[in-house]
Parts: C-alpha cells; structure tokens; sequence
C-alpha cells in the first residue's frame, strides 16, 4: 500500500526509499498549493545553519524555534517564502493567504507590525520545491512519493531530525510500516 494519490494543498509527500534525488531523499515535503500546471510545496526537514534574523531582520523574532531559514527546496533558492499559523482567534492579517484551515502563506513584502500578534508560528524557507503536475503524477506513479495527510503542527517541529519518521509511524495500515526500513534497502 502506497498512501493515497490524491495531492491536495496541506498534505504531504514523504520520499520513499526509491527516492535517491539528493533535493529530496529522505524529506517531509508540504504541498502548499495545488492547480492544473502543478504543485507548489517545501521541504519541512532541512534547516540550514542561517538565522532568519541576519537576512530578513523584523521576521527573525516571529519564527518558530529554531529561527533559522529551511532549505525549501531547489527552485528559487536565493528566494524566501514563509509558512504561518494563525492565532486561534481567527482573525486574519493582512498579507495572509490561507493554505488550509489556519495554515497558510505568508507575504514577506508585508509591514511585520500588519501581522505581528495574528500568527502562532512561522517559518521561512530559502527556496519551493515546484513539479508540473504531470511530472508529479509520475514520480508518485513510480513509487518516488507517499502522499498522507498533513497535520500544522508538522510545519513548525524545532527538531525535524526524525519527522519523517515520526510522519510515516501515525500512517494507518502496513503504510505504517515503511518506519523501520533501512537508509539503504539492499542492505536489509
């Protein structure tokens, strides 16, 4: 059993061990926007050693633990894009666009004080990981990708060092137990 096939903004897709692309071995990946030309996501398990603060000073302080860009994935890589959870108020600010339920995307042209106090958690990705749909059809096809539900607060984890892991152990069924494979399955 594979997970299911349907992408959709939220979910996730977690490299299977078939998955040897370096971009992407071994990654939790957020889907944060799904349409006809394609899919738009970041890899949730790459921090990378560089502060928010340093590059982007006023979002530094907003970012979740730790408050460091996550290599998001290899389009764009000199480019930022930010994943936020909203309060549990509802209110939304300005310079928000919604994903799924309080999860969203966050504009980083905005004024920090338009959304400052609306967001729980928020993180900044250097770099999307982007496919043509049919080019993500396929990989999903040839066994390169699980797709699961996605829960928020995999988004925000300060340490994703096991997330995948941690992801593929909710999974229902014998999905679940793609947990204990090894890194390198011809070693089994």
């Amino acid at each position: 059993m594979t997970g299911r096939t349907h992408v959709a903004a939220g979910s996730l897709l977690l490299a299977t061990a078939e998955l040897v692309d370096p971009n992407f071995a071994h990654t939790v990946v957020l889907v944060l926007d799904v349409d006809d030309d394609g899919v738009l996501g970041v890899v949730l398990n790459r921090p990378s050693p560089v502060p928010v603060a340093e590059v982007l000073a006023p979002w530094g302080a907003l970012c979740a633990e730790p408050e460091v860009f996550f290599r998001g994935g290899p389009v764009s890589p000199d480019g930022a894009l930010a994943v936020a959870l909203l309060h549990d108020d509802g209110d939304v600010p300005v310079g928000f666009r919604t994903v799924t339920g309080r999860l969203g995307m966050v504009d980083l042209d905005t004024p920090v004080e338009l959304v400052d106090g609306g967001l729980g958690e928020m993180r900044v990705y250097a770099g999307y990981a982007g496919w043509g749909r049919a080019q993500l059809d396929a990989e999903i096809a040839e066994g390169s990708w699980y797709v699961v539900a996605g829960e928020s607060a995999d988004a925000f984890r300060a340490d994703t060092t096991d997330l995948w892991r941690e992801v593929m152990r909710r999974q229902p069924g014998q999905l679940s137990w793609h947990v204990t494979r090894p890194a390198d399955p011809d070693l089994n």
